[in-house]
C-alpha cells in the first residue's frame, strides 16, 4: 500500500500499473495532477504471513482534502496486487 501511494505521488505510472490486479486493471493509468501530502493508514484486515487476501482501510491528504478507500490486494507468486476499493465520500 505504501509503496503504491509513493508511486502515486512522485508519478511512477509504470509502478501503479505493474502493482494492479491483472483481472482489474484498466488498459491506462493516469496518476493526475494531484500533490499528496501524507498517507494515514486507518486500518488493516489480512495480508499476514499466511494470507492470500487482505485490506487496508486509508485516507491519502492532499491540500483540498483527503481521498478515503478501502483498498483489497491479493498475494499471487508471493506478490502484493491491488484489486479494487471502495472509496468514502
Amino acid at each position: 500500500m505504501r509503496s503504491r501511494y509513493s508511486a502515486y505521488v512522485v508519478g511512477d505510472t509504470d509502478y501503479v500499473w505493474r502493482t494492479w490486479h491483472p483481472r482489474t486493471r484498466p488498459g491506462e493509468i493516469s496518476v493526475g495532477t494531484v500533490t499528496w501530502s501524507r498517507l494515514e493508514i486507518v486500518d488493516c484486515l489480512g495480508g499476514g504471513e499466511g494470507d492470500d487476501a487482505g485490506e487496508v482501510e486509508f485516507r491519502a491528504h492532499h491540500r483540498a482534502g483527503a481521498l478515503h478507500e478501502r483498498s483489497r490486494f491479493s498475494r499471487r507468486a508471493g506478490r502484493w496486487f491491488y484489486v479494487d476499493g471502495d472509496i468514502d465520500g
